[in-house]
Formats: structure tokens, sequence, C-alpha cells
């Protein structure tokens, strides 16, 4: 029997073509509605998604001959995972294959906040030759920690080892430090860390983690920097403790707001205050979700979804 794949977002192209080569038959649909969606996902073995929509109860109720549900990216968050598993549907993402970007985009990030590089950059272009307000820090002696500790924070690890920095992390898991970084409490993350990175999921445990008690129990002013999900940061927050100074800058590549429409967030009556506050603070670097949206992981991203769809099938 042939199995039929629904494709309903874009994706590289090599996923298409590997699926149809190992015998696959592939479907696409990238403008229907989710209900006009769960009208016909019946007649499918497998979908293949990015962010387009939540696949819920509803719709696995639907969803009566899905055998898999595979998300080309690193979390599964829009899909209910747990009644999924009830329903023998195999669940793929494929956070192996963007941890690279997101690691490289962290460790840049880090080195412009560092070096004043954004800001700099624009006082040149506007006529301004500002040596001394540009001055910058060195990574050599910081201390970073990590928060997360899978794919995305053990790749980031790896990157900072020629910096001469000493690397922690902290993690619900136990046991799983590695040549590149020591595991520690969160409480000692706290107390040592000149530079905090995030690399977690979104989950009930992780929503708005990054709070004032939180920013506040850390010992010494931090940078921070985001590449995971915007909603584990509480971002009015982070505001207020950036205007004490107890966060000495940030770098968001995600954003608690990322759900709203950005065209009316960017009108002024319609944004929200601790918005405007990062839009407007030197010391903020900001990214449209990018870090791991690399010419490389998207390409990369596509087979490693291939190579988990074909195991599931042994072809």
């Amino acid at each position: 029997m042939s199995i039929k794949i629904l494709h309903i977002d874009s994706n590289h192209p090599i996923l298409w073509q590997q699926l149809e080569e190992a015998g696959f038959e592939n479907h696409t649909d990238f403008k229907s509605s989710k209900e006009e969606i769960e009208a016909k996902i019946q007649d499918y073995n497998g979908i293949v998604i990015r962010s387009r929509f939540k696949i819920d109860k509803t719709f696995l109720d639907k969803a009566t001959n899905l055998q898999f549900i595979a998300r080309v990216g690193a979390g599964l968050e829009s899909i209910d995972c747990d009644y999924a598993e009830t329903k023998g549907i195999h669940l793929i993402a494929a956070p192996e294959g963007n941890r690279n970007a997101v690691a490289e985009h962290s460790l840049g990030v880090i080195l412009s906040l560092f070096n004043n590089l954004n800001q700099a950059n624009a006082e040149i272009k506007a006529g301004h030759w500002n040596r001394e307000s540009n001055r910058g820090h060195e990574l050599d002696g910081k201390t970073v920690g990590i928060i997360g500790y899978g794919n995305m924070g053990k790749a980031f690890a790896k990157k900072l080892r020629g910096f001469e920095a000493e690397v922690l992390f902290y993690d619900i898991l136990e046991n799983i430090g590695d040549e590149n970084a020591r595991q520690v409490s969160l409480q000692e993350l706290q107390q040592k860390a000149d530079v905090l990175s995030l690399h977690l999921p979104w989950t009930p445990e992780t929503d708005k983690m990054v709070n004032a008690d939180f920013i506040n129990a850390f010992s010494k002013p931090f940078w921070i920097i985001n590449t995971s999900r915007g909603k584990n940061i509480v971002t009015a927050d982070l505001v207020e403790a950036m205007k004490s100074e107890k966060v000495l800058g940030a770098g968001l590549d995600v954003l608690e707001y990322e759900k709203l429409s950005f065209e009316t967030l960017f009108q002024d009556k319609n944004t929200p205050e601790a918005f405007q506050y990062l839009l407007q603070a030197n010391n903020v670097l900001l990214t449209p979700h990018i870090a791991g949206w690399t010419f490389e992981s998207h390409e990369r991203l596509a087979q490693v979804i291939v190579d988990k769809i074909k195991a599931v099938y042994n072809k």
C-alpha cells in the first residue's frame, strides 16, 4: 500500500524528491484552513508541517489513518504529543538539523553585544566617530551559563571552546555534562554567570520562567541571549532589569509577542511599552526568529526529516 503524505508547508525540495524516490506518495496543500485540512486528513498516512497551525485533539481525532507527524524544526510544542502518542502516531522533529546554525547565531550575538558592533556601525553611518563610548568587553575569562543542554545548548557550548570562558549549564536531566560544559545547579549558575543563554523548549514549566524573581537571583549583572522561545521571558520584567542595569544587554531572536501581528505591533499606539523600550535600546539586538534559519540548515532540516520518515518504514 502506498504511504500518502500531506505537506502543508513548503520546505527544501530534497524533502519531496527523496520521499518520492523512496516510494512515498506526496501531496501539497499550502493554503487551506485547518478546518479544510481536517476534512480530508483521514486520507493521509503522514503529514509534514512547520508552524501553520496546532495539531490538536480535534485534528487528531479526524486523522484516523495518520501514522506519523513530521515537523521540519526543532520543537513539537504545536502538537498535542501525549494525545498523538495514545493513537500510536510517530512524532518526528529535527533539532539536530539547525543546531549548528543556532550555535553560530548565539555566538555572533554575544560578540556583537560585547563589542557594541550594532551601535558603533549605526553611529559611523550617521557620521559619528565615538571610540570611548564603544569600548567593548572580552569573552575571555567570563562565565557563560546555558539553560537547556539538548541539541542547541550542546552545539553552543562546543562553539565556545576557543574563548577561554568557563561554560556552565543547567538542565532538568541529570549527568549529561561533557568536555564542553560543566553541569551545575540553577543556583550555582545564577551565582556565577556573566552571560545567560536560553536553549529551552516552550513548556508549562518554562513558560515565563525568566521573570523578575529569576533575574534578581543572579549575583552579578549579566547579558542574556534568547534563541529558544519568546514566551520563556517576561519582557516587561526583562526591561525593568535593563533599566536598573541588572541586565547589561540582550540578544533576542524570539519575542513574547511573536504570535501577534507585527504589522500592527510596529504601530506606536499598539506597541507594548516594553517592546518600545527594546526597539530603542542600544544594548539590545533583535532578530526575526532567524537563529536556525540559514541556507545550510534549510537543507539539513529537510534531510533529517526524510531520514527519520524512511526509518519509520525501514526504507
